[in-house]
């Protein structure tokens, strides 16, 4: 343990040294992944879809805030669903502005959420997200994790759909649109997850700021268990195939990630905890204070002190 805090410690002083290369960095790699992971799934577009694009836009990227580029991959997502179908693009489209209007103009800080979310679907670890976001964000937190959910969705249906896509210029468009808008929003594979998702994280959030001890382990356990009770509702209510090993992946990579935030966020010492009463002219207050765990850098100076020459 003492060996994982002075880790700790050092990653915190090298990320307060070089914090804007870090972020940088940071970008590029939420940037390439999103770009790399559009042109492997759905990669219409040829003059989008070569080896060195995701390599540029992460480059270009890594100068940007998250809302900046958040639009650069929703325009590079809607170029490439464009190639792919027109209705879906326009459906795709039309969600979008639906989400700028409605809520990134309130609150444009949590744009990473919408980027991350369809990455760590495809990585196989969605159970990630909303533990993160609950030990992280707030609870209106849920609307980009959500409409990240539902760009994974998109992107896996034109992947799935691609021959059925391509032979709609034979079809009228409301015909079209009223299918393919069937086929996304009564999704129940994605309505599951959203479900899971949501609850989980608000799980988190709420039971984290209980004034009970381990509260962060106890939050990260009660929202695990409730994603995969959600999971296995729908599998049972609703027909969505279950992948048991996907989901023990995705089980494992949540409760790993859940738990080094906490330990760089959230390392206390609950065996020293201090309660205490103080008063007021109009009030009695009743205080728990918990200390923090942390290794104290000791600086060793060494001075050197020149022997004296003998003749």
């Amino acid at each position: 343990m003492r060996g994982l805090l002075a880790g700790k410690e050092a990653l915190k002083a090298f990320y307060a040294r070089y914090s804007a290369f870090v972020n940088a960095f940071l970008r590029f790699i939420t940037a390439f992944a999103a770009v790399f992971l559009i042109n492997q799934n759905i990669g219409l577009m040829p003059k989008l879809s070569g080896g060195l694009v995701p390599l540029f836009a992460g480059i270009i990227c890594a100068f940007l805030p998250f809302g900046a580029i958040a639009f650069l991959i929703g325009v590079f997502l809607l170029a490439q669903l464009f190639a792919a179908s027109m209705e879906v693009a326009l459906i795709t489209l039309v969600f979008l502005l639906i989400v700028v209007l409605l809520y990134y103009g309130f609150q444009p800080g949590d744009s990473a959420y919408l980027i991350v979310t369809p990455i760590l679907f495809f990585l196989k670890v969605p159970f990630a997200v909303p533990m993160i976001l609950g030990l992280t964000g707030s609870l209106v937190s849920v609307i980009p994790m959500s409409c990240g959910i539902f760009l994974y969705y998109v992107i896996l249906y034109v992947k799935q759909n691609g021959s059925f896509l391509a032979g709609s210029e034979q079809t009228e468009i409301t015909q079209m649109l009223a299918q393919v808008i069937k086929n996304l929003l009564a999704n129940p594979a994605m309505l599951v997850m959203i479900a899971a998702c949501c609850l989980g994280a608000l799980t988190v959030c709420v039971l984290k700021k209980l004034s009970i001890n381990y509260s962060w382990g106890i939050a990260i356990g009660a929202g695990l268990i409730l994603q995969i009770l959600v999971v296995f509702i729908g599998d049972f209510r609703f027909g969505v195939p279950v992948s048991v090993p996907e989901l023990v992946v995705g089980m494992i990579g949540a409760v790993i990630a859940s738990l080094i935030y906490q330990l760089f966020v959230f390392s206390v010492d609950y065996s020293r905890t201090e309660y205490t009463q103080f008063e007021d002219d109009d009030y009695y207050y009743y205080v728990k204070a918990v200390p923090k765990i942390a290794i104290s850098r000791t600086d060793v100076k060494v001075q050197e002190i020149n022997k004296v020459k003998r003749r």
